[in-house]
């Protein structure tokens, strides 16, 4: 994505005007009329009131005040990406942990530089809003283990004068914690999703003749990875999938569902399938099984590290052959880590 260019930064001035309302209701309208399209969320929450969320989010000045005399409290919130003119990068902070340290290695990398507007939230956490480039989409998407996310085409953030209600009861307002930097530009989504959640590294071997891939057999035993080994299980069955030639809509319809039996989210699974397109090419070769139980007994370096090998292909070729059922106590790094077929 190009972030030299010079969108239009008008969109971004509705802040100001928002922020300036008494309530959100009053706030909405303003909005409105700047052609910023609105819909309204619980009290006190971010939970959308209209039938389909921020899909019906509406410039219409009747229908927004219709929203606001049935829900006089209700919280603002507009759609983000081309609809609004805004993309924000959202940093959360939960009682396991804080995006702030994400946040800093990013900006060391000069990957969110170009906000606009910093947005202090009720659980203590920020969004900058960042210029959306005009004729581009960058879709939403989240990074639990980063705790940032990014609000973009198909998603909506929840604007000040909202008020949330913390989870010891106490309502806390969104508030503009910088009312603007100089010189705003567009914010690279996709940089910034690889710098903050780079996809698993697979090195290829030695190899030997390869039997086949058989997608129902991959796509079982995705569904059975356990928790810890799911992103990168479903990678590797993925870049089986590419070197085989299978493409990318048969591997989504194969693997995505089975994924999602696993635990994944569908957004996630198809980043991961996405990721594997970027990173392995069809070939007529297998990659060396990983090393043995025995072989990390004996101090092999690289045994019990998946990212060090890759497993043999599943043998498509032999009706006899099946995959063994994983055990929930599983070890990482075990010969059961992959597929033997």
């Amino acid at each position: 994505m190009d972030t030299n260019s010079s969108p239009d930064l008008a969109p971004l001035s509705w802040v100001h005007d928002a922020v300036g309302m008494r309530t959100a209701g009053e706030a909405a309208q303003v909005l409105a009329q700047a052609g910023i399209p609105v819909f309204p969320c619980a009290v006190g929450a971010k939970r959308p009131l209209t039938r389909n969320g921020f899909h019906d989010a509406s410039t219409d000045p009747d229908r927004v005040a219709w929203w606001w005399r049935r829900h006089p409290t209700a919280n603002l919130a507009v759609p983000t990406g081309a609809a609004s003119g805004i993309d924000v990068v959202d940093v959360d902070v939960h009682g396991d942990g804080t995006g702030y340290p994400a946040l800093r290695r990013a900006m060391a990398e000069g990957l969110v530089d170009g906000w606009s507007h910093a947005i202090a939230t009720p659980s203590g956490g920020l969004h900058l809003y960042f210029p959306h480039a005009p004729g581009t989409e960058q879709r939403s998407w989240a990074c639990p283990t980063a705790r940032v996310d990014f609000r973009g085409d198909g998603g909506y953030v929840v604007v000040p004068p909202s008020v949330l209600v913390v989870p010891d009861g106490v309502p806390v307002a969104y508030r503009v914690a910088v009312a603007f930097q100089d010189h705003p530009a567009p914010v690279d989504a996709g940089a910034l999703r690889r710098f903050l959640d780079p996809p698993p590294r697979v090195k290829h071997l030695a190899a030997v003749p390869s039997q086949g891939a058989d997608p129902d057999r991959l796509a079982a035993w995705v569904a059975a990875r356990p928790e810890g080994g799911r992103n990168y299980g479903l990678f590797w069955a993925a870049c089986r999938m590419v070197e085989h030639g299978f493409d990318y809509h048969s591997t989504l319809g194969a693997l995505v569902p089975a994924a999602q039996r696993a635990g994944l989210g569908e957004r996630e699974a198809v980043g991961t399938i996405r990721s594997a397109y970027r990173h392995a090419r069809p070939t007529d070769r297998q990659l060396r099984e990983p090393p043995t139980a025995h072989a990390a007994a004996r101090g092999d370096p690289s045994a019990g590290d998946p990212r060090s090998v890759a497993p043999a292909m599943p043998n498509a070729t032999d009706p006899t052959a099946s995959a063994a059922a994983p055990t929930r106590n599983q070890r990482p790094g075990s010969s059961r880590d992959f597929p033997r077929w």
